[in-house]
């Protein structure tokens, strides 16, 4: 991945002054090049803001007569909580029914894959998806169930390590007690 090098620079001179300000000595051989490596990671870790995950989908649109259940599960993520600016991941389980349109498979988990990559809350990165499908494709309905686990839960704070965390949101079909239960049967939970 190619980095802006104005960005990277400005980055690493702040975690140089943060490795100090925690007592460090950012001269020393083993953090010598740690600014760069974390200026880069964070980069990476927040890569979702350069893409427009609405453009993803409107590349590939297809018309289509198809009017059942099209679900995409079990789509690892990786995203960071804007509170702690730590961790969290998971899975994310998506599910539209199309009204004339479809879009390519790998899309709908490139959209998780935007919204993940950016500063978060879960119950946002939810939302955000849900909409972002429903917006784009205009399908009868759409459903969002994400599980997470939170570093900031687990490393600091209540410390608890096997805790998970649901999230869920719906438009439409969906809004029906029987099409969600049918969801939530064919991801397997």
């Amino acid at each position: 991945m190619k980095f802006p090098e104005e960005k990277v620079q400005k980055l690493m001179s702040h975690y140089k002054e943060i490795l100090s300000l925690l007592g460090e000595d950012p001269e020393r051989e083993g953090l010598l090049k740690t600014p760069e490596r974390v200026a880069k990671a964070m980069l990476t870790l927040t890569r979702g803001y350069e893409v427009d995950p609405k453009e993803v989908l409107r590349a590939a649109k297809f018309k289509e007569e198809y009017s059942q259940m099209v679900i995409v599960k079990d789509i690892d993520f990786f995203s960071m909580c804007e509170h702690h600016m730590l961790p969290f991941y998971g899975k994310a389980h998506v599910a539209y029914i199309p009204n004339g349109y479809i879009t390519g498979l790998s899309k709908i988990a490139r959209v998780v894959d935007i919204f993940s990559h950016r500063l978060q809350v879960q119950e946002r990165m939810t939302l955000q998806i849900k909409e972002c499908i429903q917006e784009t494709l205009n399908p009868l309905g759409v459903m969002v169930v994400v599980e997470a686990k939170h570093m900031c839960m687990q490393m600091r704070g209540v410390e608890k390590q096997n805790s998970v965390t649901t999230t869920s949101d719906f438009t439409g079909a969906f809004n029906q007690a029987k099409t969600r239960e049918e969801f939530m049967n064919l991801i397997g939970r």
